[in-house]
């Protein structure tokens, strides 16, 4: 398992520059070559790397090959074959990624506001357990915390009778979402008790793309993995 920064590609402003989202307006060579150096750093095949069309929804598929250029509506990934890797593109929703190395299954799913509130990592740990996975391990990447992930009051309202554990208040005494949070709780409702954490708040930190904080913005990526 491992998460990308925004650091060391060859994206130009404002995409500046391992930017991995194709979608985002940036030049498609310098995203496929962004996407070589980040599978090269990691010593996976770029060529064997599994990346979805996120659309917010709750969907999951396993899968035992890339999609290529027409992937389907996707929020999460699961597979059992070693070598192929799962990528999830993030830029303040949370990349979580999950693996049982016993039974040799891995899992990657795109949980943003909306994603989250439909279960999107709930119906993960569903598709990863129909294939075999019982024992797992997550890990929810950086992401927009709960002191910075400011949203009107109803909206907090409507999350908050969803998920309890989603709200929150920003440093600064507003509403907030605290995307985290539900998340773990959804993990451990699933029966995944190993949870770890890359904490960085998109926000905050600068060697991170944020829509929030930049609207024109380029793709973090968390990627995992069965080696081959």
């Amino acid at each position: 398992m491992a998460f990308t920064d925004r650091c060391g590609g060859t994206s130009a402003p404002p995409w500046e520059s391992l930017n991995l989202g194709g979608l985002v307006g940036d030049d498609p060579e310098s995203v496929a070559e962004n996407r070589r150096i980040a599978a090269g750093d990691l010593g996976i095949d770029h060529e064997r790397v599994v990346f979805m069309r996120q659309v917010h929804s709750a969907a999951a598929r396993y899968v035992t090959e890339p999609f290529g250029d027409d992937a389907p509506e996707l929020d999460a990934v699961c597979t059992d074959v070693p070598g192929l890797a799962l990528a999830v593109l993030a830029a303040d929703c949370a990349p979580v990624l999950i693996a049982d190395p016993d039974a040799g299954v891995v899992g990657a799913a795109h949980s943003g506001r909306v994603g989250t509130l439909a279960g999107v990592v709930p119906a993960l740990v569903k598709e990863m357990t129909a294939h075999g996975a019982s024992t797992m391990v997550a890990v929810v990447g950086p992401m927009a915390c709960g002191r910075c992930y400011e949203v009107p009051a109803d909206m907090r309202d409507r999350a908050v009778a969803v998920l309890p554990e989603t709200g929150s208040t920003t440093r600064q005494g507003t509403p907030a979402l605290d995307l985290r949070a539900g998340i773990v709780a959804q993990l451990r409702q699933a029966g995944v008790q190993e949870i770890h954490h890359d904490a960085r708040c998109t926000i905050e930190d600068p060697d991170l793309y944020s829509h929030r904080r930049e609207v024109v913005t380029g793709r973090q990526a968390g990627y995992v993995w069965l080696e081959p």
